[in-house]
């Protein structure tokens, strides 16, 4: 492969070669006026009274050479290194392309786990802080405008791939079924989840745990929230069913809020 080193060197090689064929050409050019200049002098008559022929061609003379010689001494052009095979020199020099680092896990210290003294986005925070205490590999707190139910992904031990949904409600606001046929219509076909949670600081209706058990989704209320977090329970993935059934495009027979 020719590097850009020997490309540079191969360019003034070539350079060197065509600055001597500028002198080599200058030289004879002069050679021919010169002889022009002496037959010329030979074959003239005479000078007579009129127009001095001597001096003129000294002049001519003198005026070509400087013109030869301005052309000799300037300096050329410097010649463009050729690039062969420059698309693969690119390639070969260019970085590695760009891995992008997993997600940081959450920091679980201090007040991460207390659920209870923080507001709506607080909370997502806290539940991600519980899965990266209990053992999962990736967390991502993902909840948002466009998050399509999924407020916090994440990867456990054993490669699990857990969709949770948060529900930051007062003890006296029920979550529905409404909020689980939404989170059911999404988790494990949008987003592919092998276990569905949703995770609430309040209870849920009758309707709603029915519909949870028909699609295979787990619930965590405020009680069984505050027992994951004091470690008196396990994570919800370890209660969950290995393979939960899809959930169905059409609210259930009879369900209601």
């Amino acid at each position: 492969m020719v590097t850009p080193v020997e490309d540079t060197h191969a360019a003034s090689q070539r350079g060197a070669r065509s600055a001597g064929r500028d002198v080599v050409l200058a030289v004879g050019l002069l050679g021919i006026a010169v002889g022009g200049v002496a037959a010329f002098l030979k074959a003239a008559p005479a000078p007579g009274p009129g127009l001095p022929v001597t001096p003129i061609a000294i002049v001519v003379v003198l005026l070509l050479g400087g013109v030869l010689a301005k052309r000799i001494m300037r300096p050329g052009r410097p010649a463009r290194p050729v690039r062969r095979g420059s698309g693969v020199r690119r390639a070969a020099l260019a970085p590695a392309a760009y891995e992008a680092p997993p997600a940081e896990l959450p920091v679980v210290g201090g007040g991460a786990l207390d659920h209870a003294a923080v507001d709506a986005d607080g909370f997502e925070h806290a539940v991600a802080a519980l899965c990266a205490r209990d053992g999962c590999t990736s967390v991502e707190v993902v909840g948002g405008a466009g998050d399509l139910g999924a407020d916090v992904l994440a990867t456990t031990a054993d490669r699990l791939r857990v969709v949770i949904q948060c529900k930051h409600y007062s003890e006296d606001n029920r979550v529905g079924s409404q909020d689980l046929q939404r989170f059911g219509g999404t988790c494990f076909v949008v987003h592919e989840a092998d276990v569905a949670v949703l995770v609430t600081t309040s209870s849920f209706t009758a309707p709603a745990t029915e519909y949870a058990d028909t699609c295979g989704i787990v619930c965590v209320d405020g009680e069984a929230l505050a027992a994951w977090t004091d470690l008196e329970a396990p994570p919800p993935w370890e209660t969950a069913a290995r393979e939960p059934v899809p959930s169905p495009s059409a609210p259930a027979a009879g369900a209601s809020s």
